[in-house]
């Protein structure tokens, strides 16, 4: 029997032999309590960067009431005794369809963030795709996984050189696939981060895989060579001021007390804010990141059919339909109202992957019967890792497993295949 056939049974009864004892999980099984628990313990600006969205966060209700617009209709009398959630990917057999989306910056919850989501996508077997942005470098989160599979998100950068770079270190920390996110060519108008003036990179935080990069540690090493000369006057240290220094000099490599008195941490910001994205790219760049890379590349961000056919014509190896989890566009259409049509356009010449917006295993059972191969999971696993750190991701993504394979077992299904459209009714 399959190490995830009987999730569902083991999640619920170790839970309630432990009440009986009287002792409750440490982390919430409620999405709506689990993120009250995660926003007790995290700084305002953690909170406001990791469960914002967009302008009036249209885009973020949008993504539930898709969910909600799709019903479950459960069959029944059929031989639920053994079911079965491993899908493949790439060559590689996975033992449930989930995977641990990226989110950067993610050192403003926990110092190791990165690293313990790592440990826990290991003790449960799923891939974790690591974030460009992540706060510890890929090769750390690598060592982290284990065995565990990783793919790698990449921002591809103003500069080529950097990129390149990073695709190589993903090859060599056995990356399975290279997640082109394409939504954030710069960055959302964020009101909640906006409102209290907070952006972790200004502060040298989520630029880890930069500031461990040998390309572009010579670009701030030519930066700092060749300062810049202006004509404003140096503003009054303020407690604000300090504080960002003092961020500064914690995140960047190296001792510090060095870091206070060394120009490379604030090199290393201005550096990377020049760098960070190419608002020029296009589809014919796609060509490029072919040319270097034998690994599968999977575009991040796709929310039109249009835009879905065209990956398709471009040779690309699979798609992710996201809409960045409403942080990019506001007002912008639901990545699940969507997602049939792409699955239908694909026609199942790739992989078509699902995010933005799923809180439970329900929600993963109805992206699965709407044609996903997989889906990610993006801010409940952030809010695991805020309440109880590599225990607190292990929790939620045991929850997702184990509501998923409820929810499988109560509709009939044994195996990722039965879950179809037929098991859906649109709300009337």
């Amino acid at each position: 029997m399959d190490h995830f056939d009987s999730i569902g049974r083991r999640v619920q009864s170790g839970i309630y032999r432990a009440g009986a004892r009287g002792r409750r999980p440490r982390v919430p099984a409620t999405p709506a309590r689990l993120e009250a628990a995660a926003r007790r313990r995290m700084s305002r600006p953690a909170w406001s960067y990791v469960a914002g969205s967009a302008g009036q966060q249209r885009t973020d209700r949008a993504n539930r009431a898709a969910f909600d617009r799709w019903k479950i209709v459960p069959r029944m009398l059929r031989d639920i005794s053994v079911r079965d959630m491993r899908v493949e990917l790439f060559g590689r057999s996975l033992p449930a369809p989930l995977l641990l989306a990226p989110i950067g910056a993610l050192g403003m919850v926990r110092a190791d963030a990165d690293l313990a989501a790592a440990r826990a996508a290991r003790s449960l077997g799923i891939p974790m795709i690591i974030s460009t942005q992540a706060s510890s470098p890929m090769e750390a989160i690598a060592d982290a996984l284990g065995d565990a599979p990783r793919w790698f998100q990449l921002y591809w950068s103003a500069n080529d050189e950097l990129v390149e770079s990073f695709v190589r270190r993903a090859e060599t920390i056995g990356s399975g696939a290279i997640v082109v996110t394409l939504d954030t060519q710069m960055l959302g108008w964020r009101t909640a981060d906006l409102d209290i003036g907070s952006l972790p990179f200004v502060r040298g935080q989520g630029i880890a895989q930069y500031t461990s990069d040998p390309v572009f540690t010579r670009l701030v090493e030519e930066r700092v060579a060749t300062p810049r000369t202006t004509t404003e006057p140096r503003p009054r240290p303020s407690p604000g001021a300090v504080r960002t220094l003092a961020s500064l000099a914690r995140a960047h490599p190296g001792g510090f007390l060095r870091n206070l008195r060394s120009p490379l941490p604030r090199a290393a910001v201005e550096t990377f804010l020049e760098v960070f994205s190419r608002p020029s790219l296009r589809w014919a760049d796609l060509a490029w990141l072919r040319d270097r890379t034998e690994l599968p590349i999977v575009l991040k961000g796709i929310v039109d059919v249009g835009d879905a056919r065209r990956a398709v014509d471009h040779g690309v190896d699979g798609i992710i339909v996201s809409n960045h989890g409403g942080r990019q566009v506001d007002g912008g259409i639901g990545a699940l109202t969507v997602l049939p049509e792409i699955v239908e356009v694909v026609g199942g010449r790739i992989p078509v992957l699902f995010d933005s917006g799923i809180r439970g295993g329900a929600d993963a059972f109805k992206a699965l019967a709407l044609g996903a191969r997989a889906v990610c999971i993006g801010r409940p696993w952030a809010y695991g890792l805020a309440v109880d750190g590599a225990d607190g991701v292990a929790a939620v993504m045991g929850y997702l497993m184990a509501e998923l394979d409820i929810t499988m077992a109560l509709t009939g299904c044994t195996t990722l295949a039965e879950i179809d459209r037929d098991l859906l009714r649109p709300d009337a």
